[in-house]
């Protein structure tokens, strides 16, 4: 889908067709919407098919008169079972002369929010200072999850307390590989944000740094967070691993212990029911007394060995 957006008396308004100075937004564009923006709008084949790769790693470069930058953008996805969990898909921001376009294979909430008036003094003129914005928009959503994710993670060790659930457990493995994206996607835009303060690609203003140090500022302190959640979430992880692991030696010494008790009675009852002559005492007591006795005994000395605990 196509969507035109120009500032238009400091108002972020919606336009009917692509002008010059406008926003382009295509959010999975059809194969006759993507040959519009190359053949009609003459963006580069390249780096629209580029913005539309899942797999496409965050950068700037620039090829004739058009600037490419592409960020990774963290999405909140739900299964069917109620797991969360969170991934990253490239947003492609091709700047030319003439527009201003951004392109990607799903609807984010990054973009929707500047487009929604919820980021207010948004210029599509003043290009650098809108793709700052974005950066800025994507840094705080990353930061948004991190907190969700913390927020999951600490509500799902609380079910772990209680009851070692496989639900809980699943929920807390795809939190962490959450956390794997997060942050290798979080570099990547480092990356691609220090190369975009040299201002060899993108003409920085005076107005544009501060907001270029403000989107660097959230991504470090993403980064940070994504690695201390990824800590706590694998040493929670090891935890309940090693208490899993006690739990079932717990129960399997307790099982040998009650096999243990069992057999007595079982060897006695066996050998009063062999069909040989001379047996001592073969009256049907004698060997309920013996097999008493015997797994009292064995008790009191599994007990001393603390084999029920």
């Amino acid at each position: 889908m196509l969507t035109y957006y120009k500032t238009i008396e400091g108002k972020l308004t919606e336009l009917e067709a692509e002008e010059q100075g406008c926003w382009i937004q295509a959010v999975a564009p059809t194969p006759n919407e993507t040959a519009r923006l190359v053949d009609q709008l003459g963006l580069d084949a390249g780096f629209v098919a580029s913005s539309l790769d899942e797999e496409e790693a965050s950068r700037i470069e620039q090829e004739d008169d058009q600037i490419f930058v592409v960020v990774d953008v963290p999405y909140r996805n739900e299964r069917e079972d109620g797991t969360v969990f969170y991934t990253t898909l490239p947003l492609g921001v091709i700047i030319t002369p003439k527009y201003f376009v951004t392109i990607s294979s799903a609807a984010s909430s990054v973009v929707s929010d500047i487009t929604d008036g919820v980021i207010r003094g948004v210029r599509t003129q003043f290009k650098t200072q809108l793709l700052l914005n974005i950066l800025l928009r994507i840094a705080q959503r990353f930061l948004i999850y991190l907190k969700q994710i913390d927020r999951i993670s600490g509500s799902m060790e609380s079910q772990l307390n209680t009851s070692t659930s496989n639900a809980a457990l699943v929920q807390i493995l795809g939190l962490e590989k959450s956390l794997v994206y997060f942050s290798s996607s979080l570099r990547a835009n480092e990356t691609t944000l220090k190369r975009i303060s040299r201002g060899r690609l993108v003409t920085l203003y005076e107005d544009d740094e501060d907001l270029l140090e403000d989107t660097l500022i959230e991504i470090n302190q993403a980064i940070e967070m994504t690695g201390t959640y990824s800590h706590i979430l694998n040493s929670t992880m090891e935890a309940y691993a090693n208490i899993i692991n006690n739990n079932v030696n717990l129960t399997m010494k307790i099982l040998a212990s009650v096999t243990v008790l069992m057999t007595i009675p079982t060897m006695v009852f066996g050998y009063y029911g062999m069909n040989v002559a001379g047996l001592q005492n073969p009256v049907w007591w004698f060997p309920c007394v013996i097999s008493a006795v015997g797994a009292l005994l064995t008790l009191a000395v599994l007990i001393k060995l603390k084999m029920f605990k």
